[in-house]
């Protein structure tokens, strides 16, 4: 047995640089420089710009085709009233023939004219 005290055997693994399956070579960070940052900044502000500017002139364009049609439905509002009128015109014009007052009435002839 022993007598209680621990002696270890391998070194601190911190301070150990030549150990077995240990590599030797520390590897920095990988970072991205600035004139990269700032190219990459520059592309998404560009992007989400064309994005803008397309929805933008997709409206546009809904709101000219929006219009067009607007002006059909107000031209054809107007053919529909005038075709009333004519309607309402003619339908007239047949009762008051079909009438049995119109019927009774005599034809109307010149009955002289005025020297």
């Amino acid at each position: 047995m022993r007598n209680g005290n621990y002696v270890a055997r391998r070194r601190n693994l911190e301070t150990a640089t030549w150990m077995r399956n240990r590599n030797t070579v520390r590897h920095g960070a990988k970072t991205l420089g600035t004139l990269s940052t700032s190219l990459i900044f520059g592309l998404l502000i560009l992007i989400v710009g064309l994005i803008y500017v397309t929805q933008g002139t997709k409206a546009t364009a809904y709101d000219y085709e929006l219009s067009s049609i607007e002006a059909e439905i107000d031209e054809l509002s107007a053919k529909r009233d005038d075709l009333a009128v004519e309607r309402a015109r003619l339908t007239a014009i047949a009762t008051s023939e079909n009438s049995t007052v119109a019927r009774a009435m005599a034809d109307a002839t010149p009955s002289g004219y005025a020297e």
